[in-house]
């Protein structure tokens, strides 16, 4: 099975007429449509509201089409909480959910009115200290160990930086509540890119039992409760992908199951998804510029590691159709590379692809998500443009291409 281009080879040729690649093309029409689905299935909770994780895809033409379909933003940094301001989203639609957090970044998300996340009980004070104490807040939980579906294992909360303990979180509500705090939410991200329906409802039922002990023991208002993010996408091409209407009832019925009985139906949810809103409606899209026979057969393109880091990093599979040549048959075997100097700098290995001839065009899928986010500028490579394939077929540059200008600017005293 093959994954299947959301931008045809005619519709390709006459794009990269006018961008020279390497650039990020994302579809319009795709992103529209998987935030609607995901509003679809948690339609039946009154408050429910997608935060974006802004860090998947910082691009505010991205963090705009998404407002109009009613999302707000996930924020975990000053430029973050700029963009989002000056994109339009108000306080209500911002959440700041941060570590390791400087005060700066804390003052700007108060003054906002951006509701705060907080990551560690330390951070009460050093918030009360530095910006001063909400009506409103947040508080992130990791009840640690390893978190398992059924036999598998799916990650390890009790390695990951993140979150209060369970006796944590009850003091910190206690203080919270005596320093005038009205209204609280709960967060959690247990685990990472699960391609599993069970994954949310599973979490859900954790944070609803939690939830229901903070209201009986500490007497406070539960108004939220922030699953997330951790909702993956299929990257290989035999999985089978998330069903957002399965997993919307899941957490449907465990909220009735524990929620609604403890008199707290009112309670909204939200969600802080990036990966499954974006990555599949992006391409990087790169040309074939050398080939090398040693001991391998390599094909080096125009892309590398500064646009896509996530094989290099991680191992991370994402998908490759040669365009044109989709009904060919996979005969050869590559390793596909840039050109930094690391030997990392490979987007696939060993792949099965059809023949691959110089000038070819090649669509790397499922990088819409952490993917131009993540680059930067070893070997003085320059980040790659970012454009959008309009509804109406029509194409958007919304972030240029660096230049060496760029590269230099900040070097004090240089004159390039």
């Amino acid at each position: 099975m093959a994954k299947v281009p959301f931008v045809t080879k005619e519709q390709l040729d006459e794009i990269v007429k006018k961008y020279p690649t390497p650039f990020h093309l994302y579809d319009e029409k795709g992103i529209r449509e998987t935030a609607r689905g995901l509003y679809k299935a948690f339609s039946w909770n009154k408050g429910f509201k997608e935060y974006f994780a802004v860090k998947a895809t910082p691009n505010p033409t991205i963090l705009k089409i998404l407002r109009e379909e009613g999302c707000g933003t996930d924020c975990s940094s000053l430029t973050e909480l700029m963009m989002s301001d000056r994109c339009g989203f108000d306080g209500s639609e911002i959440m700041f959910s941060s570590n390791d957090t400087p005060a700066e970044e804390f003052i700007l998300a108060k003054q906002l009115g951006a509701t705060i996340n907080l990551d560690d009980i330390t951070h009460i004070e050093f918030l009360k200290e530095c910006a001063g104490i909400p009506e409103k807040i947040s508080c992130r939980y990791n009840p640690g160990g390893v978190f398992a579906l059924g036999t598998d294992i799916m990650d390890n909360p009790g390695d990951a930086k993140y979150g209060m303990t369970t006796e944590q979180i009850f003091e910190a509500f206690k203080q919270l509540k005596e320093l005038g705090v009205k209204e609280f939410g709960i967060h959690s991200f247990l685990a990472s890119n699960t391609v599993t329906n069970e994954y949310y409802p599973t979490l859900a039922k954790q944070l609803f039992e939690l939830a229901v002990k903070l209201k009986e023991e500490v007497g406070v208002h539960i108004g939220f409760i922030n699953l997330s993010g951790g909702v993956g996408i299929p990257y290989l091409p035999d999985q089978t992908g998330n069903d957002i209407a399965v997993i919307g009832e899941g957490v449907h019925k465990v909220y009735d199951e524990v929620l609604v009985p403890a008199g707290m139906g009112d309670v909204k949810i939200f969600t802080e998804l990036g990966r499954y809103m974006l990555a599949p409606n992006g391409h990087l899209v790169t040309k074939a510029i050398h080939e090398k026979h040693t001991h391998k057969e390599y094909i080096g393109v125009d892309a590398c590691a500064v646009n896509l880091m996530r094989p290099a990093m991680y191992g991370a599979y994402h998908h490759i159709t040669v365009m044109g040549k989709e009904n060919e048959p996979a005969d050869h075997v590559y390793d596909i590379t840039g050109s930094l100097c690391e030997n990392n700098d490979k987007f696939a290995i060993d792949r099965k692809l059809p023949k691959i001839d110089m000038g070819d065009l090649l669509v790397i899928h499922d990088t819409g998500a952490h993917g131009f986010a993540m680059g930067y500028n070893y070997n003085g490579k320059l980040k790659s443009a970012e454009i959008l394939l309009k509804e109406d077929g029509t194409t958007e540059m919304i972030r240029r291409a660096e230049t060496p200008d760029d590269y230099f600017a900040t070097i004090k005293g240089f004159n390039f």
